[in-house]
């Protein structure tokens, strides 16, 4: 209730400055100020964030006033799927947060981020470049207004948190797992021998506190981030699924945009994707080091047998084309090959 009201308050402040800012001029008084609002759910500790306040800062510099970026971390304003929803309606904001989400709109978006497709990020970003995909984001820009700017601000593989080592789908029977709402996490968790539970991640703190869940499943990164270790001292490697974000945007909003502020705009967000991924890699390997400090406990699991597991989640989305998870493979056999 407290979150709502505090979304509430937050809305109706935007409301407020955005009655004004037609009128509002740059400091040079050429133009109006155009602000837009980023919202994600990730806190200002994590890798995302901090690429993010970059991008803000690059923009709010090479536009010479016309944009003004305004970072909202942890959840502030609406993510997930209400987040989505705003886009949807031509809110003068910016999404970034799960690939997923666009697949309310599109469902394939869901399958090209299904359980154990990719075994490393390249894998994924060659993925994003093909003619499938590029076929997505042109049919969520014209039936729904979506237009995405990027889906490739990675935060690692997925894998469990809990205060039980997880090792086979057995070790997961009985646990309250934290999970997006999404059916594609929904359908995995419960592929895998888990018990799906759905809220925001910035509630999962104080949930597994009060046993409301056993645990989450999430990125190294968010794992360290989120001091999750305070809470559950168990990390097992399943990296069911690819921690990855989208950024979007709505059409009603891009349209408002000059060419050279659009130009800025890609720009800048390719150079925080760029950002994020070198620190990403980078912070991986210095964060085992630090969470075995803080206790916890690495495990490797039998991956052939959560893969056996999690196949039929393949099987549960009629709404995705007849023959994408074929024409996955297929993709994926060629870029693997190029590689």
């Amino acid at each position: 209730m407290k979150k709502l009201l505090l979304q509430f308050l937050v809305l109706a402040v935007i409301l407020t400055q955005a009655a004004f800012a037609n009128g509002q001029t740059d400091e040079s008084g050429s133009g109006s100020t155009k602000v837009i609002k980023i919202s994600t759910k990730f806190v200002d500790d994590e890798q995302t964030a901090i690429s993010l306040k970059k991008v803000v800062k690059e923009v709010n510099e090479k536009s010479g006033g016309s944009l003004e970026l305004q970072l909202f971390a942890s959840g502030v304003l609406p993510i997930g799927k209400d987040g989505m929803e705003q886009i949807v309606a031509g809110s003068d904001w910016i999404l970034v947060d799960g690939v997923n989400f666009l697949g309310d709109y599109v469902p394939d978006y869901n399958a090209i981020t299904g359980p154990f497709l990719y075994s490393s990020f390249d894998e994924y970003f060659g993925m994003t470049q093909t003619d499938l995909v590029k076929e997505m984001n042109q049919k969520i820009e014209a039936e729904s207004g979506i237009k995405v700017l990027s889906l490739d601000w990675v935060f690692g593989f997925r894998s469990m948190m809990t205060n039980k080592p997880i090792k086979t789908p057995g070790d997961m029977e009985g646990l309250n797992i934290r999970v997006p709402t999404s059916q594609l996490y929904t359908f995995t968790l419960e592929a895998m021998g888990g018990n799906p539970v759905a809220m925001p991640y910035p509630d999962t703190y104080a949930a597994i506190q009060q046993g409301v869940i056993d645990g989450v499943e999430g990125s190294i990164m968010t794992y360290y981030g989120t001091q999750q270790y305070e809470n559950v001292k168990e990390y097992s490697l399943t990296n069911h699924l690819l921690g990855v974000s989208a950024v979007s945007i709505s059409t009603k909003l891009w349209d408002k945009l000059t060419e050279e502020e659009r130009t800025i705009l890609v720009d800048a967000f390719e150079m925080g994707r760029e950002d994020n991924l070198k620190e990403t890699l980078k912070a991986e390997g210095e964060f085992v080091d630090l969470l075995k400090a803080e206790g916890v406990n690495f495990n490797e699991v039998d991956s052939d047998a959560f893969l056996k597991a999690a196949a039929p989640v393949y099987t549960r989305f009629p709404q995705w084309t007849p023959g994408i998870y074929n024409r996955i493979l297929a993709e994926l056999k060629t870029i693997k090959a190029a590689q």
